[in-house]
């Protein structure tokens, strides 16, 4: 399988143990993204990635097939207002940029790619390119 999820800088495993390491300062660049968690599945005649977009709507999830990667963008912005009376003692929801690729390699028939999104969900199918049968045929000598 060549299906291949690309090193991602933005994990949010990096983010928690940024924050949870005590030497560690505030975040940078990694502030705000999140790589999706994702299965990846081989079938018979395809592959079946699934991705976690929790609180996500179909229309802000972004997918995006560039020279051999596939890439998956999303956001969710924060809808609290300031203007709410009360203030916020623990917030674990996610707020920000979900991004995540994987280099589909030359075993895959990337102009079939479908994707589908219910509850939170993404789910994409990326076809196997068949194997093409030598043709074999028997040569009259004359």
């Amino acid at each position: 399988m060549t299906l291949v999820p690309r090193g991602n800088f933005f994990d949010i495993d990096r983010v928690f143990n940024h924050l949870l390491t005590p030497a560690s300062g505030p975040l940078s660049a990694e502030s705000g993204f999140f790589a999706p968690r994702v299965d990846i599945k081989e079938l018979e005649d395809h592959y079946e990635i699934t991705a976690e977009l929790p609180g996500v709507n179909k229309d802000d999830v972004h997918v995006l097939l560039e020279d051999g990667v596939l890439s998956i963008n999303a956001e969710i912005v924060d809808e609290n207002s300031t203007e709410e009376k009360g203030k916020v003692i623990r917030q674990e929801r996610r707020y920000g940029k979900y991004m995540r690729s994987f280099t589909l390699g030359t075993d895959v028939h990337d102009e079939d790619l479908t994707a589908g999104f219910t509850d939170g969900v993404l789910k994409i199918d990326v076809p196997k390119a068949r194997d093409v049968e030598p043709q074999k045929r028997r040569i009259e000598i004359i």
